[in-house]
């Protein structure tokens, strides 16, 4: 089919009298490159959508430079998304909200403030003597076109607490949650339910895995990115938490709780790292919480206009050929994308 439409656009263009546009051959190269397949019907509108959004990646990294930010946007598999399609399909529809009914960690003291390294990454770990066993982070993973980015967070933040309380890291299963769990929680006068594909949040995904017994793993409960048919099989649960916490506003407890206690979960404003491909995102973004990922690191690095820029390592759930290999890099104690705004832990073990 992709050849029969290349063919009917060169046709086209010869007819016209005229070569592929830039634009023309750029799209062709990016549908070979992402596996793209259209109908015959979509193929015009998608060609339409890749053309407005070559002149706003252009836009973007104009903007970047003018502002001095390390970001770096352009053409990943994203780029026949418009973006109202990027939101329904990979951002969430339920918005994170903290509020004072859920378990809040006191501060973390002076001491331990102090004793926080300046950098660490939670992926590097295997094989030193704190944690001679590996890492306590997965492989990056993918959720497809299934707004579900809650149920990776979660999973990811248990799969962390599970293997530094036991020893062993189990994949664990997002389609578990997005069949299974429809746990409600209350805020602002509105029941906020989990909804598979719809969307959810950290804290019913927690509150589900308790009241459930555990979670299955990834390889008996596989991942299908549509909303399915609760299949839960008790017999196959590959990790249990017994409680869940929240995690101060401040990204300096944030970053020692990190440290101490593993990946956190974390929800934040997405809607700008849609043609993300690397760098600090130190570009302007809002503060509407639509995506859950998960914190495994931070560091610092001097930025392209010879700034020292302080930034979070955050895993991705949009495949490991989106950013810096599924993972970016987001400006630190500045709250950029709300990251700061909803971080949460599983607990494994008792909560006391």
């Amino acid at each position: 089919m992709r050849f029969i439409l290349f063919f009917v656009l060169m046709l086209t263009a010869l007819a016209a009298g005229r070569r592929l546009s830039v634009e023309e051959s750029q799209f062709i190269a990016f549908q070979n490159k992402y596996n793209k397949i259209y109908s015959a019907e979509e193929y015009l509108v998608k060609f339409e959508t890749f053309k407005s959004n070559l002149l706003n990646i252009d836009a973007l990294n104009k903007q970047a430079t003018t502002i001095g930010s390390d970001t770096k946007f352009g053409v990943n598999k994203f780029a026949d998304l418009s973006k109202e399609e990027f939101k329904k399909y990979y951002l969430s529809s339920k918005e994170a909200r903290l509020t004072d009914d859920l378990p809040m960690l006191p501060n973390l003291s002076d001491d331990i403030i102090s004793a926080t390294p300046a950098a660490f990454d939670w992926r590097n770990t295997g094989g030193s003597t704190k944690f001679p066993q590996g890492t306590p982070v997965t492989a990056v993973k993918n959720q497809g076109q299934c707004g579900s980015c809650w149920s990776f967070s979660t999973t990811g933040n248990v799969e962390g607490q599970h293997y530094l309380s036991t020893g062993t890291l189990v994949g664990l299963s997002e389609q578990n949650l997005v069949d299974c769990d429809h746990t409600c929680m209350t805020y602002e006068n509105e029941n906020v339910c989990n909804a598979g594909c719809d969307g959810g949040l950290q804290p019913n995904a927690y509150n589900y895995i308790i009241k459930n017994g555990g979670i299955q793993t990834e390889a008996t409960y596989p991942y299908t990115a549509v909303d399915g048919e609760c299949k839960f099989n008790s017999a196959q649960v590959g990790a249990k938490i017994s409680s869940f916490t929240m995690v101060p506003q401040n990204e300096t407890q944030i970053a020692s709780y990190l440290f101490n206690n593993g990946p956190l979960a974390i929800a934040a404003d997405a809607e700008e790292w849609q043609f993300y491909m690397g760098g600090v995102f130190d570009f302007p973004c809002g503060q509407t919480l639509d995506h859950g990922i998960l914190i495994v690191g931070y560091g610092a690095q001097d930025t392209i206009v010879g700034k020292n820029t302080p930034y979070w390592i955050i895993k991705n759930s949009w495949g490991a050929d989106w950013g810096e290999a599924g993972y970016l890099k987001v400006e630190r104690n500045t709250d950029k994308c709300g990251v700061a705004n909803f971080v949460s832990s599983s607990i494994v073990g008792s909560s006391n």
